[in-house]
């Protein structure tokens, strides 16, 4: 028997609700979307516990609620397949409990289904199809995962997880050497369309960085400009220890920061005013849950 395997998400009191049929389900590692075997048994109308007590099973014993020879020509070899129990450990007292893969529900609501419909049920698998009718009508194999990860919570640790990868690939752990990243255009441009005097040397105004905040760090992905802030925090002098663009990964984050700055500086040199730029960048690239200006506004900002 496999070692079982951790939660990372859901708790017997959140269960997968349908119509007045409760289902505890987890998110385990790996990601993988299980229904508690008691909870599955139950809501398709068998009895709780599994024949055996424990639920093994194996790819050539069906479980039980298959195993009917006059089933035997609805179930695909796919479906016999994703069968087997998996073992985990629950989040209530880290007990051993076993649970089905999410996805086997509507494919066994659909076994039962097809052979009513073929006229192949049993009288004593009547109460079995009538259940699999009402689970069918509120789940289908895809929508299945979205509603256990509602149930478990699992929505809001998957989005973290989703931004902590993409924040790994392009921020760096440690301090990359400095290159020369924003060309000298790029602030040449910034001063222009915000119609101040040309830029001499390196002396810039503080609203150039907060300018390039917005126009870039904010706009490459969602939590790059904090995790930046985060690693390249202010110093006691005032300034910070090193440019942010430091921080970005040589072989995905620095590539993709010069690739949204050349399409930024398209944007600039495309632009007459300040005004007209935001409505530019903010209609290529928009900021995570913001809209971009309506076509009259644009106008009468021109």
């Amino acid at each position: 028997m496999s070692k079982p395997r951790k939660v990372l998400a859901g708790a017997a009191d959140r269960p997968l609700v349908i119509g007045d049929i409760e289902i505890p389900c987890y998110v385990l590692e790996d990601e993988i979307r299980v229904l508690s075997q008691q909870g599955f048994l139950k809501a398709i109308g068998r009895a709780e516990k599994a024949k055996g007590g424990h639920g093994a099973t194996t790819v050539d014993n069906p479980p039980f609620f298959l195993a009917a020879n006059n089933l035997s020509r609805f179930v695909s070899s796919e479906l016999s397949e994703s069968t087997t129990p998996i073992p985990f450990q629950t989040t209530e007292g880290g007990r051993a409990a076993f649970g089905y893969r999410a996805t086997l529900l509507p494919q066994v609501c659909e076994v039962y289904l097809m052979a009513r419909e073929a006229g192949a049920l049993l009288p004593s698998q009547a109460h079995i199809a009538e259940r699999a009718e009402i689970l069918i009508r509120g789940l289908a194999t895809v929508g299945v995962i979205a509603l256990v990860d509602e149930a478990t919570g699992y929505q809001r640790i998957r989005e973290k997880r989703a931004l902590a990868t993409i924040l790994e690939k392009l921020i760096a752990k440690e301090l990359q050497p400095w290159t020369r990243t924003f060309p000298f255009e790029f602030y040449e441009e910034l001063y222009r369309l915000r119609e101040w005097p040309k830029p001499h040397g390196h002396k810039r105004t503080p609203q150039v960085g907060k300018d390039t905040n917005d126009i870039v760090y904010e706009r490459l992905a969602p939590g790059v400009l904090d995790e930046l802030q985060r690693v390249n925090p202010i110093q006691p002098s005032g300034r910070r220890k090193a440019r942010h663009h430091q921080w970005f990964t040589p072989d995905i984050g620095h590539p993709k920061l010069k690739e949204h700055l050349a399409g930024v500086m398209a944007l600039m040199r495309a632009a007459p005013n300040w005004n007209r730029f935001k409505s530019m960048l903010q209609r290529a690239y928009p900021k995570l849950n913001e809209t971009f200006p309506l076509e009259i506004e644009q106008r009468e900002e021109g």
